[in-house]
């Protein structure tokens, strides 16, 4: 397992620019066959190609993974014809799918009364984006975070985080179970759930509220350890009023709250709410052990990009058994970025 990880100075992308001022999060990164390294990440700004668009997939390049450059245009946005995409793309994830072509996992939200998806989209160039037609995985309340790995037989898993509400509806009190699970493909289109879970958050203080990213690298040698890293939320104190998130709210488009989504959702996640990131290891991939914090902000009031918020992971190996990790970052002011660390390296006896 990745014991210890080492942040890197300074945002590796923040807001700026009409498309992106108003939240960046959920970055995922590829390699591209140059060397280069492309992100995508999700964002929303003014410059939103509706009113009532609560968020949109971007992207940035890199000569060294470090400095980022972003790129015109908005790769994937949400589709108002479609009710199961029609307000919110987020969390991308992107696989080499043969014949040159990539393929594009995302989280597809629609009114907060639906459950959330992931679909998927092809490119032949990682900047022109071409929606597949139906949904990859449904099934649970919400579905969302994907991250896709290969696995040694051809196959592939797609890891997700997922929620099952009772009948009193979609607010956290009423959450029956969440955590993460896995589905199986072997041609990137159809995906069977494998059985349980394969993380179950509620079982700390720190993954009271959930399990929000999950990503998983396979072992480096024969009998080795698998290794996930995966961002958690903790509950708010006893007694705090939490404003609604407009993707909690069925009437977020006629209230308003979808046309304000940045401001909005930015004041539920400051309200006492704190996210870090967490490792956990495995000998099949499908049972965990849950390992340590990894990465973990100040607190409210304190210095640091990450101080009260780091979740939604990504990761790209830059060594044998080193890793950099792209990661969703929230500073005591409420502003989100991208931020970065780098690995020790890896140690399969753990």
């Amino acid at each position: 397992m990745i014991q210890k990880w080492h942040q890197e100075l300074g945002p590796r992308l923040q807001g700026s620019r009409d498309l992106d001022s108003d939240k960046v999060q959920a970055p995922g990164a590829v390699r591209m066959p140059d060397g280069r390294l492309r992100l995508f990440y999700t964002a929303v700004g003014p410059g939103k190609p509706f009113p009532a668009c609560q968020g949109y997939i971007l992207s940035a390049i890199s000569e060294d993974g470090l400095l980022f450059r972003t790129e015109p245009g908005i790769r994937l946005q949400p589709q108002p014809d479609l009710v199961h995409m029609s307000l919110r793309l987020l969390a991308p994830t992107v696989v080499a799918c043969g014949e040159g072509r990539w393929r594009m996992y995302f989280e597809a939200r629609g009114p907060a009364d639906r459950p959330t998806v992931i679909c998927s989209a092809v490119s032949p160039d990682l900047i022109h984006w071409h929606y597949e037609d139906g949904i990859r995985l449904q099934g649970r309340d919400r579905l969302g975070a994907p991250r896709f790995l290969r696995l040694p037989d051809g196959r592939g898993r797609l890891y997700c985080c997922a929620s099952q509400y009772g009948t009193g509806g979609r607010t956290r009190s009423q959450r029956l179970s969440q955590g993460v699970v896995s589905a199986i493909t072997s041609d990137g289109l159809s995906f069977e759930f494998e059985p349980g879970d394969r993380l179950l958050s509620g079982q700390t203080e720190y993954d009271a509220v959930g399990i929000t990213a999950a990503e998983v690298i396979p072992p480096q040698s024969a009998g080795g350890k698998w290794t996930m890293i995966y961002s958690a939320w903790q509950d708010v104190p006893p007694g705090t009023a939490v404003p609604v998130h407009p993707s909690q709210d069925p009437d977020a488009v006629a209230s308003g709250l979808s046309e304000n989504f940045a401001a909005a959702s930015i004041a539920s996640d400051m309200a006492g709410f704190r996210s870090r990131i967490f490792a956990a290891s495995s000998s099949d991939g499908l049972q965990w052990e849950r390992g340590g914090c990894l990465i973990e902000g100040a607190g409210y009031g304190k210095e640091g990009l990450d101080a009260v918020h780091a979740e939604d992971t990504s990761l790209v190996q830059i060594g044998p058994g080193r890793y950099r990790m792209y990661y969703a970052a929230c500073d005591k002011d409420g502003n989100w970025r991208i931020a970065s660390a780098v690995s020790e390296g890896m140690d399969e006896d753990r």
